[in-house]
Order: C-alpha cells, then structure tokens, then sequence
C-alpha cells in the first residue's frame, strides 16, 4: 500500500498563505519538490542532488 505525500512549506516561502512557496516531501528514494501555485509539477531528487541545488542557490545568492 502506497504512504500519502505530506507536504511541507519551506521555512524560507514566507507567511502560511504567501504564493510561490516552495513545498517538500519525503520520498522512498529521495525527496519531492513543488510549487504551491503548481502542485501538480513535481520534481523528485536523490538527496545528493538536493544538496548541489541548494548548494547552487545560495552560491548565485551571493
């Protein structure tokens, strides 16, 4: 029997009810990413490739 997603805003999206949040979910092999105003696209990523994107971001961030 396949587990529900539970979904998770991001600390960084803002306020409970702020668009554009990014959401997060735990997967069997990795982790789940979303749009709020598009939670029919997700994306899934090993956690190694989770960490060399948020690794990038903050790097463009800078």
């Amino acid at each position: 029997m396949a587990q529900a997603v539970v979904w998770q805003k991001s600390s960084f999206s803002g306020g409970q009810d702020a668009p554009n949040c990014l959401e997060l979910a735990m997967a069997e092999d990795g982790v789940l990413l979303r749009e709020s105003d598009a939670p029919t696209q997700v994306l899934s990523a090993t956690p190694t490739q989770l960490a060399a994107l948020v690794w990038h971001l903050r790097c463009e961030a800078r």
